[in-house]
């Protein structure tokens, strides 16, 4: 059974509006699959690691500053958390740490649609993204790493939950950017067993409450880590990072018989967007479906397919950003 319509097109999460209004319009008209968007130059609390750290214990945010850390005191927190929280527990994104999101509940309000998208902050970008007050990054304080984890899981479910008042699916990416990273010297202490544990303790939450798990990143990664992990569509950068994938001909040849999509993130999200012309895309994205298409039957591969831009284009300015899109969109109707 199709997950989506092949060559549906959707987006990552950010956008570098400053208005929440103008933002979701752009999405809602643009877009197969709507999504809500994060807008962190609106506020520091819409950013990739403070938006989902509302709820969890011991975390601090000064706006200000622009700083989040986590420091454990004397207090009840841990304690509550504990007392009100299960494996079916949800935890609202509020309109203060979520603007975009509920403007965009706003404006699809009477409004029916196939398939809405939400995200989450991945586990790993998440508890190596937090440091306590000492410096050290939550990851490594099993505790704090099980608490984040469990918070990550809430938000997703509560999204799974309000997504479904307005569409027949919701998709729910999990963005882990840090992906890339992991293998680094910063990270010699993050076990893959770990990190396969923690991808799969949120797919998993998000396929229980009725959503379809998705998993975004945006560089290299350890791919037969990512397709373990149970989600239905990997969302990878197509434009600067195909050969990474592709180099894993089995795995990625038995993710799609078992019904997985990819999301071909071929609009770059980087410095290159400025230069890019809709024919080099086309060029580029033939190209890699000729290459995938070598191990894998290219009907599964062109059935089983969504287009994305490579990450958020919150980096990106407004003018850049249309751009981004109105080429996803002329890509889709060369392809199609």
């Amino acid at each position: 059974m199709a997950l989506v319509p092949p060559f549906s097109t959707t987006g990552i999460g950010s956008l570098p509006h400053l208005l929440a209004p103008e933002a979701c319009d752009l999405i809602l008209r643009t877009f197969d699959v709507p999504f809500w968007p994060q807008l962190p130059r609106r506020s520091f609390r819409e950013s990739m690691i403070v938006q989902y750290s509302e709820g969890m214990p011991y975390v601090r945010v000064n706006e200000g500053d622009q700083t989040v850390w986590v420091t454990r005191d004397l207090s009840d927190e841990l304690e509550r958390f504990y007392e009100s929280h299960n494996e079916r527990s949800r935890i609202a994104l509020s309109e203060d740490y979520a603007l975009g999101l509920h403007t965009f509940l706003s404006r699809i309000r009477g409004r029916r649609f196939a398939f809405l998208k939400g995200h989450v902050t991945g586990p790993l970008t998440f508890s190596l993204g937090l440091k306590d007050n000492h410096g050290r990054y939550i990851y490594f304080d099993e505790e704090l790493r099980e608490i984040a984890t469990m918070v990550l899981q809430a938000k997703a479910r509560w999204q799974v939950d309000i997504l479904r008042q307005h569409a027949d699916g919701a998709i729910i990416f999990i963005d882990e950017p840090i992906l890339s990273a992991l293998g680094s010297s910063a990270y010699l202490g993050v076990d893959t067993g770990e990190v396969s544990r923690l991808l799969r303790a949120v797919v998993s939450a998000i396929e229980e409450a009725g959503g379809i798990p998705g998993i975004h990143c945006c560089g290299r990664a350890d791919w037969p880590v990512v397709i373990g992990s149970g989600a239905r569509i990997l969302s990878f950068d197509a434009y600067e990072y195909f050969d990474t994938l592709n180099m894993y001909k089995d795995d990625v040849r038995d993710f799609l018989e078992r019904g997985g999509y990819l999301a071909w993130g071929i609009v770059p999200t980087s410095e290159a967007i400025k230069s890019v012309d809709e024919d080099g895309l086309i060029a580029l994205m033939r190209q890699n479906l000729e290459k995938m298409t070598k191990n894998v039957p290219s009907e599964r591969v062109l059935r089983q397919i969504m287009l994305t831009p490579a990450c958020g284009t919150g980096s990106l300015n407004t003018g850049e950003t249309v751009k981004a899109f109105q080429l996803l969109f002329r890509l889709k109707e060369a392809l199609t």
